[in-house]
């Protein structure tokens, strides 16, 4: 989606028949939204808007290594699979995620970026950057904790580069 583009949420409603009572369906639980007004910077809103928050995902993992590589290789090959002309970029990742790990998970190695930041760059400015240019879809980064201003900073730069932004949270170093 484009910065002038209009924003629409839709409900889509996947479980109408299972919930109608003799053919009358149960009224949504969520109000359907057809238009949103235009987006302010995240960190200037305090708190982050529906759309900022559609440019931003988190999963949040614990287990051993093993467990989180296995349980982010479906998520990974799925993304690296977009059939945009854009690259899904993985900034940071942990050491175990090697060329030879991500051919192993069956992932298309020719639609894939991993960028590591060089000199004083941090992996929080790199991830920005990957995001604000708008040639990834997606960029992951590997941040634990992630403070609400790095947060905001990634939502920003991803609304600006029309992507999506995808923080893997763990408690340890996959």
């Amino acid at each position: 989606m484009y910065p002038n583009q209009s924003f629409e949420s839709k409900q889509i409603s996947l479980f109408e028949q299972q919930f109608s009572f003799q053919g009358a369906a149960v009224a949504p639980l969520f109000v359907e939204t057809t238009s949103l007004a235009p987006v302010k910077p995240a960190a200037d809103l305090g708190v982050f808007s529906e759309i900022s928050l559609g440019v931003f995902s988190e999963i949040s993992l614990s287990g051993s290594a093993q467990q989180c590589l296995q349980l982010i290789a479906p998520i990974l090959r799925d993304l690296s699979d977009n059939q945009k002309d854009r690259w899904l970029t993985l900034v940071s990742p942990p050491q175990q995620i090697t060329a030879q790990w991500l051919r192993n998970a069956g992932l298309n190695r020719e639609r894939i970026l991993v960028l590591r930041p060089r000199g004083l760059q941090s992996s929080q400015e790199l991830a920005c950057e990957a995001l604000r240019l708008g040639r990834s879809h997606t960029v992951i980064s590997w941040f634990n904790p992630l403070p609400a201003a790095a947060q905001a900073q990634l939502v920003n730069a991803a609304l600006v580069g029309v992507a999506q932004s995808l923080n893997i949270r763990q408690p340890f170093t996959i």
